[in-house]
This record gives structure tokens, sequence and C-alpha cells, in this order.
């Protein structure tokens, strides 16, 4: 499962001229399961986002966590299956690396369910809905993480 987070200093998703999530500062994150992808990989990947120091000290370090803030920190989850894309050859992405879409779905949806279980505010868009995100990258700070199968592709 993929996870690309972006630090924020306020976001918001769009879907049909309504705003569907909103955050204030937090984490902005576009989330895509890949092929081989359970809810172990979704767990794992939720546990490191959670935990991923990017949030500044009192030194001015990326030494805090959304878990750190606390309800300080909110955190808008986005369905992307772009993510997944093979962009390796030609002029056009190949999605074959991503999961299907029922899949795919349920992932999001125990994602999201268990971000809210461990963290609060959460707030996200819509699976498979034509959206905008709108935010402010704080920094700019964006990383990329991804929990891999255990069988698959290594983890970054």
């Amino acid at each position: 499962m993929i996870g690309l987070l972006q630090r924020v200093s306020r976001a918001h998703v769009v879907v049909a001229g309504q705003t569907v999530g909103e955050i204030a500062s937090g984490l902005a994150v576009l989330l895509c399961a890949e092929r081989g992808d359970t809810p172990r990989e979704a767990d794992l990947l939720l546990a490191k986002l959670l935990s991923y120091r990017v949030f500044a000290d009192e030194e001015d370090r990326m030494n805090r966590s959304l878990r750190d803030l606390g309800d300080g920190g909110g955190l808008l989850l986005v369905p992307q299956f772009t993510l997944a894309a093979d962009t390796r050859t030609g002029a056009r992405p190949s999605f074959t690396p991503a999961a299907a879409p029922q899949i795919a779905s349920e992932l999001f949806a125990h994602f999201v369910a268990a971000a809210r279980r461990e963290h609060s505010p959460v707030e996200t868009g819509i699976f498979g809905a034509q959206m905008e995100l709108h935010l402010i990258n704080d920094g700019p700070v964006t990383f990329w993480l991804q929990c891999a199968p255990a069988a698959g592709k290594e983890t970054r």
C-alpha cells in the first residue's frame, strides 16, 4: 500500500462542488492499494504514517509525529489509484500494479476505520469520485511511504 503524505497548514477535498472533507494543520495523505495488498499492509502503513516525524519540535527539527500532536493535527485521507502507475516505459502510464477497484475500495474503508479508531480528526475524500484536492503544503514537506506485501516488492 502506498501513502503520499504532505504536511499541510490546511486542506480540503471537493466532490461535485461540495466540500466532503476538510482539515486545518496536519497531514493530507493520498492512498493507493496495490495488487496483493491486504489489511495487514493497510495497518502497517497507518502505524507508520501516524508515527512518522514530520512536524517541528521546539528546536524546529522534524521530531514530532501526528500522534504527538494528538487532536492538534488533522488527517485527510484521499484515495488515489494513480500512485501505483507503472511509468517506466512509453508515454502512457499502466495501472496494472494497482489493486482491483473492489479490493482497493475495501482497503481504503479499512484504512479509514482504523485511522478513526486511532486518531481524531480524520476526514476523507470519496472512493471512485472525481475529486478536487485543495491544500497548502507546509514546508513544502512531502514523503512517499510504502508497505508492500510480504512476498511482493520492497518497502520504501
